[in-house]
C-alpha cells in the first residue's frame, strides 16, 4: 500500500515537472515569436517611411547628375560609379585571398597550435568595428607608402622620376603592361578604400569558405583518392564544384555588407563630393553610403530627408540586386545528392 501511495505521488510530481515545463516552453516560444513580429514590424515601418519620403525623388537626374546645390538637380552619379567599382575590386581581392586561406585551413594546414591560434584570430577578426579597419587600412594602404613622395629621402637616393602632380607619387607599370598602372603612395584612392574593404570583410569570407568545404562529405574526397588522384586534383575537381555554391553565396554577403559601410571609407579619406566620373582606379572617390551621409548632413529638408531617403532606396536596390544574384548563383550550381 505505502508503495502505491508513493507511486500515485511520483506521477502527480511527474506530471505537474511536465506541464509547468509545457508552460515555460509555450512562454518562451510566445516571447520570440514577439520578438520576430517586433523586429519585423520596426524593420516595415522604416522601409514604408523611407518608400514614402523618396520615391518620388527617385527620378532619372538621380542617376544622370552629379550633387548640386540645388536639391531638384541633385544626383548621385559618382557615388554609384565609385560604389561599383570599388566593390568589383573589393570582390577581385577577397574572393582569392579568402577561399585560398580557407582550403589551406581545411585541406593542408596541421592541426598544431598555430593553426589553433589563425583560427582564433579569424574568428575574433569577424567582430571588430568596421571603424578599426578604417584606421588599419589608412595606416597601411593610404600611408605606409609615403616614402616614395616627392622629395623625400629614398627618392632622392634612388633617383626615383615623380610625376608632378599624380596621385601617387611614383608611377609604374607592372610587367609592362598599360592596364597594370601602379601608384605608390596609394593615397585616397579606390585601390586603397577596396583593400580597406577587402580586410573588412575577409574574416567572414574565409569563415563562410571553411564552412562550404568542410559541408562536403568525407566520401567525395575518398573516391577521388581512390582512383589515384592526387589532392589538389580532388580539391580543384571533386571539392570546390561542390562547395562553390555556398562559398560564393558567403562571398555576395559579405560584399553586401561591405557596400552600405561608411565609418571605414570615411577614415580612408573618400570625399564626400566628387563632381567626375573615376578615368582609373587611382582616382578620387565617393560611395552611396558617403552620399547619404553628407546629404543627411545639410540643413535643407529636400537634401536630409527626401534625397537621403531616395539614395537608400538605391541602395537597398543594388542589395537585393547581389542577394538576388546570390540566391540564384546558389541554386544553379547546387549538387543534390
Amino acid at each position: 500500500m505505502q508503495i502505491q501511495n508513493t507511486l500515485s505521488k511520483g506521477k502527480e510530481i511527474y506530471k505537474d515537472n511536465i506541464s509547468s515545463r509545457n508552460r515555460a516552453e509555450k512562454i518562451f516560444n510566445i516571447l520570440l515569436l514577439f520578438s520576430v513580429l517586433f523586429g519585423l514590424l520596426m524593420l516595415t515601418v522604416l522601409l514604408i517611411d523611407i518608400a514614402v519620403e523618396g520615391f518620388s525623388w527617385v527620378r532619372p537626374e538621380l542617376f544622370e547628375n552629379y550633387h548640386s546645390r540645388k536639391p531638384e538637380n541633385a544626383g548621385m552619379k559618382s557615388a554609384i560609379a565609385g560604389s561599383l567599382i570599388v566593390i568589383g575590386l573589393t570582390g577581385l581581392f577577397s574572393f582569392p585571398i579568402g577561399v585560398g586561406a580557407a582550403i589551406y585551413l581545411e585541406e593542408y594546414a596541421p592541426q598544431n597550435k598555430l593553426t589553433g591560434f589563425i583560427n582564433l584570430n579569424i574568428n575574433n577578426l569577424a567582430g571588430v568595428p568596421s571603424i578599426v579597419y578604417g584606421m588599419l587600412g589608412l595606416v597601411v594602404f593610404g600611408r605606409m607608402f609615403d616614402l616614395f613622395k616627392e622629395g623625400s629621402f629614398l627618392v632622392e637616393f634612388l633617383k626615383i622620376p615623380i610625376e608632378s602632380g599624380a596621385i601617387g607619387g611614383w608611377n609604374f607599370n607592372l610587367f609592362g603592361l598599360p592596364w597594370l598602372e601602379i601608384h605608390l603612395p596609394f593615397g585616397r584612392s579606390m585601390v586603397a578604400g577596396a583593400l580597406t574593404m577587402t580586410l573588412l570583410i575577409l574574416p567572414v569570407v574565409i569563415i563562410a569558405a571553411r564552412e562550404a568545404i568542410r559541408a562536403v562529405p568525407p566520401s567525395i574526397r575518398e573516391g577521388g583518392y581512390a582512383l589515384g588522384t592526387t589532392k589538389w586534383h580532388v580539391i580543384k575537381s571533386l571539392v570546390l564544384p561542390i562547395a562553390f555554391p555556398g562559398i560564393l553565396t558567403g562571398m555576395i554577403l559579405s560584399l553586401s555588407r561591405a557596400i552600405g559601410e561608411t565609418a571605414p571609407l570615411i577614415i580612408m579619406g573618400a570625399f564626400t563630393y566628387v563632381p567626375f566620373l573615376p578615368k582609373s582606379v587611382w582616382d578620387q572617390f565617393t560611395v552611396i553610403p558617403i552620399q547619404i551621409y553628407n546629404w543627411i548632413t545639410l540643413p535643407q529638408t529636400e537634401y536630409r530627408v527626401h534625397l537621403a531617403a531616395a539614395g537608400i532606396l538605391v541602395l537597398l536596390l543594388i542589395l537585393f540586386l547581389m542577394n538576388g544574384i546570390a540566391i540564384y548563383l546558389r541554386k544553379k550550381y547546387e549538387i543534390k545528392w
